[in-house]
């Protein structure tokens, strides 16, 4: 009987392994419904954050996803991550299936099953989920007793690498999406599943909101660049280009309601809140603020109320506030200062993800710590001379973070983290090494205003990767050799001078990783047979250090890119030119195509664009493409201290 749980044939293999408790499920506000739901017609997602549960479980994507499907009455949604190898080798031993940590049902029993890709690293991981459920890797070789595999996440935006693997692709806000999907899935099933596999995936395709690689085809040109993406002929009511969901009004979306508390070590050991989705600072780096606008604020009400719900159903302590930048939410002192005043004394603390340089000041980092713990603090410059600053769109100068990092340790910080990229385009040598003078700085200021010697100041850099839909997606990526190069001379740089001994730290990531994901994120259909062959010679989790191999890569890529007359290179440090027909050309991101092409001319010309929250519009193309609009405070709300009676909605009033 499908549905039907597995965990008698895995309870014995659980002694074995390491981490056993990560694939027992049980976690609070966990969900394990019927299979059939009491309705008629049930649809059934199996949901996947294709990493390790410590990673995947804390993922806000997945737990929204999770329980906006649950809360329908015709549907039900489990959870699966990816299982370190030594669970797989002895579920291949054993015959037992990729399953769900809530149910320990087969992944291959349910209707749907959606991935969420943050990285295009997790590919692999894809592959082992479905190799052990039982689904056939290539989309062509599935039939109706399969589920409808949906990848889904920022990865998502180029899905052409995985286009053999993966049925459907969902670009953009996953809420609604995920729920119009589910109605039309409903619908076909209730008719009796008619024209089978096909016919459910060529409804999908026709609402335009959803991508079905197997529908379009891909001609090439001589030299190896796409001639064409192209709905292919025998289907013609399939759309030339998909577009991406928004989500407008958040507070509409009041999700999580109930987080999850994971029974097992989690990277992230807190109650996290989504205070606005979106960025239009601009920085021509950041596929993330690209392809979320527009700017969607929640009110300052909505916050307080998400807020006092998690608390109370999770029993966290910490609880993130969180966005591409936070501190930019036009109400943010406000949200602090209201919820620092409302738990004050219970020990439950504040934090923000890193903060921009220009967004911070001293009252609200001491409203987030006012209840918890003092830690360090987390800068993001991203280029280390003011010139590179120019070209990315960062407009924060060097005065800028010195007058910050000068007001934290004037306050009693001792240590902050300042995050840099290696590899920017234009970038030189000097461009990095100022990266060291700039630290020597920091710590000379922390040195002066506080009087002491025991600050510090860690250096931790990134290797730039080139993303779709950004301006810098026609931009050549770095070599690894040459990556690595520029890091070692930096290093050098910074422990020359033994003034400063040990109060900068230096961490980095070496360019080999960044190749492979560069490879993975600008790469086309060809790019599926080299994820395929790696994965068969043994790749798993190759966002973990100890597990990735750049020989690997390197070696499949050489095998099986050869034939077409390309190469690593190729999709990597080659810069393309405007006229290219890009792999995610006709995913619709809201952005237009002149409008990035432009930005990267201005970059090079080093000139800087402002956030068009607080100025006109720059026509990048999103609100009138999409129907959306920016939505940005102030409220003129505010939150009162919580009392004994009433909801939360009740205690929170507009201000006199």
């Amino acid at each position: 009987m499908p549905g039907q749980s597995i965990f008698r044939s895995l309870e014995p293999l659980l002694e074995q392994v390491s981490k056993p408790i990560q694939y027992v499920g049980g976690e609070l506000n966990s969900t394990v419904k019927p299979w059939d739901v009491g309705a008629e017609h049930t649809v059934r997602w199996a949901l996947m954050y294709p990493d390790a549960y410590e990673v995947g479980v804390p993922n806000q994507g997945v737990m929204i996803l999770y329980e906006v499907l649950n809360e329908r009455a015709d549907a039900l949604a489990e959870r699966t991550y990816a299982v370190w190898p030594d669970l797989e080798a002895l579920m291949r031993e054993h015959q037992v299936p990729q399953f769900t940590v809530d149910a320990h049902r087969p992944v291959g029993d349910f209707d749907l099953f959606g991935l969420s890709f943050s990285t295009e690293l997790g590919y692999t991981n894809m592959l082992t989920a479905l190799d052990l459920a039982g689904i056939p890797l290539h989309a062509v070789d599935r039939d109706e007793s399969h589920p409808i595999v949906v990848a889904g996440g920022h990865a998502a935006f180029n899905p052409e690498t995985i286009a053999d693997f993966i049925d459907a692709a969902v670009v953009g806000d996953g809420e609604e999406a995920v729920l119009a999907i589910t109605d039309i899935v409903a619908a076909w099933k209730h008719e009796g599943m008619p024209g089978g596999r096909q016919e459910i995936l060529l409804r999908l395709a026709r609402t335009g909101g959803v991508y079905v690689p197997q529908f379009y085809d891909v001609s090439y040109l001589p030299d190896g660049r796409i001639q064409r993406i192209a709905p292919n002929p025998a289907f013609p009511q399939v759309p030339w280009r998909v577009a991406k969901h928004t989500v407008m009004d958040l507070d509409a979306w009041p999700y999580p309601k109930q987080p999850l508390v994971p029974l097992a070590e989690s990277v992230h050991e807190r109650m996290s809140v989504e205070i606005f989705r979106g960025c239009t600072r601009g920085c021509r780096f950041c596929q993330a603020g690209m392809i979320t606008r527009p700017v969607r604020e929640r009110s300052i009400t909505g916050i307080g109320e998400m807020v006092e719900r998690g608390l109370a159903a999770t029993g966290f302590e910490e609880v993130g506030l969180l966005s591409l930048s936070s501190a930019d939410h036009t109400e943010i002192a406000s949200v602090a200062k209201g919820l620092a005043d409302r738990y004050e004394g219970t020990n439950t603390g504040l934090s923000l993800p890193s903060t921009r340089v220009d967004a911070f000041n001293i009252d609200l980092a001491n409203e987030l710590t006012r209840n918890g713990r003092r830690s360090g603090l987390t800068f993001a410059p991203e280029g280390g001379s003011e010139r590179i600053r120019k070209v990315i769109n960062k407009m924060v100068t060097e005065d800028d973070l010195i007058r910050t990092v000068a007001a934290a340790y004037g306050a009693g910080w001792r240590q902050v983290k300042l995050y840099f990229m290696c590899g920017l385009p234009t970038e030189t040598d000097e461009d990095v090494l100022q990266i060291a003078e700039l630290a020597k700085r920091v710590i000379d200021t922390g040195r002066e205003v506080s009087g002491r010697r025991d600050i510090r100041c860690t250096v931790s850099i990134g290797g730039f990767v080139p993303k779709p839909h950004t301006p810098f997606q026609w931009a050549a990526q770095l070599g690894a050799d040459e990556t690595d190069a520029r890091l070692d001379k930096l290093r050098q740089a910074i422990r020359s001078d033994r003034r400063y001994g040990s109060a900068i730290g230096f961490r980095y990531h070496d360019g080999k990783p960044g190749i492979v994901e560069g490879l993975l994120s600008r790469g086309d259909r060809r790019v599926g047979r080299v994820i395929e062959a790696v994965w068969r010679d043994g790749a798993r989790f190759d966002g973990w250090s100890e597990h990735f191999s750049y020989d690997r890569w390197m070696a499949a890529a050489e095998r099986e890119l050869s034939a077409f007359g390309v190469d690593v290179a190729w999709y990597t440090t080659r810069e393309r030119e405007e006229a290219e027909v890009l792999p995610w050309d006709h995913i619709d991101s809201g952005l237009d195509k002149e409008w990035l092409w432009q930005d990267w001319l201005d970059s090079l010309d080093e000139t800087e664009v402002e956030d068009c929250r607080w100025t006109p519009c720059f026509d990048c193309g999103v609100c009138p493409q999409m129907g959306t609009q920016i939505e940005i405070g102030p409220t003129g709300k505010t939150l009162l201290p919580l009392t004994v009676l009433g909801s939360g909605r009740e205690r929170m009033t507009a201000a006199p």
